[in-house]
């Protein structure tokens, strides 16, 4: 009955607003942003065949930001261009580019994009302008699905290489000899989505970029880079940091944009004293089974792997019961095999699929045609982020509509309440640390295979000595002397490059097989190893494709993880204990500090919670070695006389649960990015203390960011517990209310406690 309502009362993304009003749940926010119009300024002086091509395309003139950035990479100057969501930024490199190779056919240009899926996108868009350009440039994508005739071309007569970071480290720079002419003859370097290259993967790809450097330096060549990133608060300085080079920042928009309607639902509360409130992950399977059951093509982002399965599973059972195709909707996210995600990539465009649910995956800009609605399970993590799934929707100058729908986190509520803070927020700090050791020696290693390093070289600015004097007690480099200067040179017999994972710190991934049909098992995912121990052990249930799967075994020796597929109506989730040691402190205030630190985890147990009701069912043990990880972390000291208080656990705990919430917040990274932990009587501090801990070994700078803005997490905690709405406590702040104690208040205490001393600190 629900929905034969709004069959009759048909939804559009007009009326999406209306429709929500009808539901149980409550509407916090609806921001209706205005259409803007364009700011035009000329050609940039672009050869007249390119304006020509331009004009039949019915463009009589360049955004004034696309203008500023032409003339700014064909002056030879390294650009930066932060604007947002389909603003044009691809002509912003295409054009100058293009300018080059009229001017010089030797001219040459490296593109890289985070995925293979963005770069054949850029394929077609930029193969298409050339034809209409009636010249002879050579333009080829360079990855691993090139075959082997075409990647001779485009070694020899490619003008244009389209590539990713993972095949520039592993496929092109170590053979840069068979790229002579190629290197020899490079302009420019094009980096899209600069904005993903940040802790880990932003952090190898700094090193990268200075093997990259190394190489052309050798050839003779200095090329402009072009950079193009989402609005984040740092863009020329996380440009610099990545190339090594002074970044020109062009950041004012000229590029009109639609109308849309933005709209915070919240989920209804299902329990007054407890403040629970119905699934969040229900109420968005609810809302986007009514909406493609409409025919509003929709995309639906998600935080977790584990969620992109569960909604797909509860979506097209929704659609299922309205009578509908539950095949015109699909998952999309990392494990998901290349082929699987270039088909659903496909159907997309063609309109085939009609909604798809992803993980960030989808944020960036790979064409999957037009969309109209674009609906945000929980708040993604970060300001950045929240308008680039937001602007997913509707860039094709079309109306459009974005839904966010909070989940029961702490810092998801907080915006639900203070949707003021949302919208006026700056953007966040994009992170990296170029000299995280477990990222740097493999890149020093990679690029001394390359290239002989000369004694005292440095890379990026940095005396590798140490690294490269390492490598030569291991028999990996032979140093000697030639025309009076020491060289380091390669005598190793591996292949480091491939050996070498941009994603990750460390290398280890595990295969996920199948065995269901025991005589043909499949590989159907893959996962790292941090991951793998809280989420593949055995018991665990793991989900792909909608479909769910039990652990039977994690095999550390061959890693691989074999599994059997099982229907099941709940989920797992596991639970660990965790030690900390502080072995080197690098700063540090009378109250807080930071430094390296130790963390061991042993996960112990995990529970089964039901899919319907999130209710726990059930428990298993789980028999896995510990986890160790060299890495950093901040910490802040509770009061002294905090020992006594007989609240301090409550405080602590509750203090803890906030942090987990604010920190990514403002550190933008993932609330999986770092670990917060509450310690009642730390041996290092001398007092209880929490500790903000980066979850990557070796840090990528996020410890060092929450020890500077300590004051700015623990205001924004305070914001977030004065704006909820419960009495003593709930699941959106400090956790479940307690009939022995007050835990808003006493959090609320501890807080403001810690914010007082800090300030008579300072003066």
């Amino acid at each position: 009955m629900f929905f034969s309502l709004f069959k009759k009362e048909k939804i559009t993304v007009r009326t999406m607003s209306q429709y929500l009003a009808k539901l149980d749940g409550k509407i916090t926010c609806i921001k209706k942003i205005p259409g803007l119009a364009a700011e035009y300024s000329g050609f940039a002086g672009l050869a007249p065949e390119i304006v020509n091509v331009l004009k039949n395309k019915g463009i009589d003139s360049l955004y004034s930001h696309q203008c500023k950035a032409i003339s700014l990479a064909l002056s030879g100057r390294d650009t930066v261009i932060a604007t947002p969501t389909a603003s044009g930024k691809t002509l912003c490199y295409n054009l100058p580019v293009i300018n080059s190779i009229l001017n010089n056919k030797d001219s040459r240009a490296l593109y890289l994009f985070p995925t293979k899926a963005l770069a054949n996108d850029q394929l077609t868009e930029i193969t298409n302008f050339i034809k209409e350009l009636k010249k002879d440039i050579r333009c080829f994508t360079y990855d691993g699905d090139t075959p082997s005739q075409q990647r001779r071309e485009a070694k020899n007569h490619g003008q244009i290489i389209i590539s990713n970071p993972d095949m520039l480290n592993a496929g092109i720079m170590p053979h840069h000899s068979s790229w002579t002419n190629f290197f020899r003859n490079l302009d420019f370097i094009v980096i899209d989505e600069l904005h993903t290259y940040r802790g880990v993967f932003g952090s190898h790809l700094a090193n990268l970029f200075r093997r990259l450097e190394r190489i052309c330096a050798f050839y003779g060549s200095n090329p402009v880079f072009i950079c193009c990133s989402a609005t984040i608060a740092n863009p020329a300085e996380h440009a610099e940091i990545l190339t090594g080079r002074e970044m020109v920042l062009v950041s004012k928009n000229g590029a009109p944009s639609p109308k849309k309607e933005i709209i915070i639902y919240n989920p209804p509360i299902v329990n007054k004293r407890t403040r629970i409130r119905r699934s969040s992950l229900f109420e968005v399977s609810r809302i986007a089974a009514d909406a493609l059951c409409a025919d509003i093509s929709t995309i639906i982002f998600t935080r977790s792997r584990i969620n992109v399965e569960l909604l797909l599973k509860q979506i097209r059972k929704e659609i299922t019961s309205k009578g509908g195709d539950p095949s015109i909707v699909t998952g999309y996210r990392a494990g998901y095999l290349p082929k699987e995600r270039r088909k659903i990539e496909l159907n997309l465009r063609t309109g085939k699929l009609r909604g798809v649910i992803s993980t960030n995956a989808l944020e960036l800009g790979i064409d999957i045609g037009s969309l109209e609605l674009a609906i945000l399970h929980g708040y993604p993590g970060s300001i950045a982020s929240a308008w680039q799934q937001i602007g997913r929707a509707g860039r094709r100058g079309t109306l459009s509509s974005a839904i966010m729908v909070p989940s029961a986190l702490a810092m998801d509520q907080f915006l639900s309440s203070n949707t003021e803070w949302f919208f006026g927020a700056s953007s966040e700090i994009a992170r990296i640390d170029p000299k995280n050791p477990y990222i740097q020696v493999g890149h020093v290693k990679c690029s001394a295979f390359e290239l002989p390093f000369r004694e005292g070289e440095k890379f990026g600015g940095e005396d590798i000595t140490e690294i490269l004097d390492y490598f030569t007690e291991h028999k990996v480099l032979n140093k000697e002397m030639r025309f009076e200067t020491f060289y380091y040179n390669w005598r190793g017999t591996s292949y480091p490059a491939s050996e070498l994972s941009l994603r990750s710190a460390t290398p280890d991934v595990y295969t996920i097989l199948d065995i269901s049909i025991e005589k043909n098992p499949r590989v159907i995912g893959n996962m790292d190893k941090q991951s793998a121990s809280i989420m593949i052990y055995p018991g665990a249930v793991y989900f792909h494709g909608g479909q769910s799967y039990i652990v039977y075994k994690l095999d550390s020796e061959n890693m691989s993880c074999l599994v059997k597929s099982a229907v099941v109506d709940y989920y797992t989730e596991s639970k660990s204990s965790t030690h900390i040691t502080v072995i080197e402190e690098l700063e540090k205030t009378e109250f807080s500090g930071w430094g390296e630190v130790i963390i061991a985890t042993t996960p112990y147990m995990y529970k089964k919670i039901r899919l319907s009701t999130h209710e726990n069912i059930g428990q298993g043990s789980i028999d896995l070695s510990e986890q160790t990880v060299e890495t950093t972390a901040a910490w802040i000291s509770m009061p002294e006389d905090s020992l006594n208080n007989p609240e301090l656990k409550v405080g602590m705990d509750g203090l803890e649960k906030l942090l987990k919430n604010t920190a990514p917040l403002f550190l933008m990274c993932d609330r999986n990015d770092i670990q917060v932990h509450s310690r009642l009587n730390d041996p290092y501090v001398g007092h209880p203390a929490i500790f903000i801990a980066d979850n990557i070994p070796g840090g990528v700078g996020l410890a060092e960011g929450a020890y500077e803005l300590q004051d700015k997490l623990l205001k924004a905690s305070l914001d977030l517990l004065s704006s909820c709405s419960c009495s003593d406590g709930c699941p959106a702040c400090v956790g479940a209310a307690s009939y022995e104690y007050d835990a808003k208040s006493i959090v609320h205490n501890f807080i403001s406690d810690i914010l007082i001393r800090n300030r008579e600190n300072r003066l």
